[in-house]
């Protein structure tokens, strides 16, 4: 099976992705983590995605559909896929359904977890102390979340209309999503 998990930065999209992975045996594809990656490894895409995101905007569609046409067309990990942040605006939401329809695949699933403003604010200011995430400025994260909220909305517009579309509340208890996602992926 082949699932989207959306959700704006802060939202849990990583954490609930990473609990589908290990429940359903599926390879997370995170842009945030195939952007950070290339970040890390002074790339010179990595050095453009720095640039980038210090800005806080988002990677272009052209960087970002690169990198997911190398995990959509991996032999094992075929029909095993869970796009954690991807896609992110029509076009790549248009990108997307290209690349799975020339490799036969189809999107199963398609999950948003929404969740509001000033929860997202509480969660990035834990997050920041926990995990020490670069990327995890409040300031950078809020003007992320406007713009998630902005460019996002056509592509869920875009999505809610297919009946494997479940909006989901992400300002619920971990344990409490994991649980809604994990009664609808078990159909």
């Amino acid at each position: 099976m082949n699932v989207i998990i959306f959700g704006p930065p802060g939202a849990g999209k990583g954490t609930q992705a990473l609990n589908i992975v290990n429940k359903f045996n599926l390879y997370q594809i995170s842009t945030g983590d195939l952007l950070r990656n290339e970040v890390k490894n002074k790339t010179d895409i990595g050095r453009d995605i720095e640039n980038i995101i210090s800005k806080g905007d988002f990677a272009t569609d052209e960087i970002v559909n690169k990198l997911i046409e190398n995990a959509v067309f991996d032999p094992k990990k075929r029909n095993n896929l869970i796009f954690d942040g991807y896609p992110r605006s029509l076009s790549q939401a248009k990108n997307l359904k290209i690349l799975l329809d020339n490799s036969n695949q189809k999107i199963d699933f398609i999950f948003f977890l929404n969740v509001k403003k000033d929860i997202i604010i509480q969660r990035i200011k834990k997050r920041k102390i926990l995990e020490k995430r670069s990327d995890d400025n409040l300031n950078t994260i809020l003007k992320r979340f406007d713009t998630y909220m902005e460019t996002t909305k056509p592509v869920l517009d875009y999505y809610s209309k297919n009946q494997n579309f479940y909006e989901i509340d992400g300002g619920a208890e971990i344990d409490e999503i994991s649980s809604k996602i994990e009664e609808i992926l078990s159909v």
